[in-house]
């Protein structure tokens, strides 16, 4: 009887010591909901896609998460405060890098709309000037803080090339990776044209691209503002667009 007694003893007392697992580790493609996922395009750094609403026609848009030490960068935010919060809330509790900061690429609803959510937790959004500027007259959430036409942002950088898919449209690159953030800016390999040209400049257009070239020369991986990343092919693609515009969709 003794000798059970202390076979259970130490049967519990090795049980109680054992090491608790590590945290689990977030798998390369989440679904957070019908109309927000979560891909892994790199160490460090996330692709989210988010769906609109039957008023934009459920069109799916890209943006990032990039790890910046034990914090995450949060890059365009979904089309509206809802999948704004379900992206901070896996990257909080998930991932284990909270948001520490947000930036928006340029004012349209499919980079903006999330803007509300971040606010209110008190988690910085920067953008360019003219983008507060534009989303403000456009009735969109505007962001609070700012940007220049160049500089680093944490692990990323940004760039404004000049007007295309917009007049404020910006690039952010990870160096890192060689991960280049296009937004809407670029199109993706399957697109048949340009898409909303309401706001475009078909004419700077060719030469934004051009710059955009020039001072990301590394860039190895493109993701578009909507659909599949690429390469450098899909500077070539939105450049063959281009040719083909109408004139009448000049800014």
């Amino acid at each position: 009887m003794t000798s059970l007694r202390t076979c259970a003893l130490l049967f519990l007392l090795t049980a109680c010591a054992t090491t608790p697992s590590a945290p689990t580790t977030p798998q390369d493609e989440v679904v957070l909901a019908e109309d927000v996922r979560i891909r892994r395009i790199a160490p460090g750094v996330w692709m989210h896609v988010t769906n609109a609403g039957k008023e934009w026609g459920g069109t799916p848009a890209n943006g990032l998460i990039v790890e910046d030490g034990d914090a995450s960068i949060l890059v365009d935010t979904g089309w509206n405060p809802r999948q704004a919060e379900a992206l901070i809330t896996w990257a909080r509790d998930s991932l284990h890098h909270p948001v520490r900061a947000a930036l928006v690429t340029h004012f349209h609803m499919d980079r903006t709309g999330g803007i509300p959510t971040l606010e209110a937790q008190g988690i910085a959004v920067h953008a360019r000037e003219d983008t507060a500027r534009r989303a403000t007259a456009q009735g969109n959430p505007v962001p609070r803080s700012r940007l220049s036409d160049a500089q680093d942002f944490g692990p990323l950088s940004v760039f404004f090339p000049g007007a295309g898919h917009t007049p404020d449209n910006l690039l952010v690159f990870h160096p890192a990776s060689g991960i280049l953030y296009g937004g809407c800016f670029i199109k993706d390999a399957s697109a048949k044209d340009l898409g909303n040209l309401e706001d475009a400049d078909t004419t700077t257009w060719p030469a934004s691209l051009q710059r955009a070239r020039a001072h990301y020369p590394d860039a190895r991986v493109i993701v578009p503002g909507h659909h599949a990343p690429g390469g450098s092919e899909l500077l070539d693609h939105t450049e063959a667009l281009l040719r083909e515009a109408p004139p009448a969709a000049s800014r």
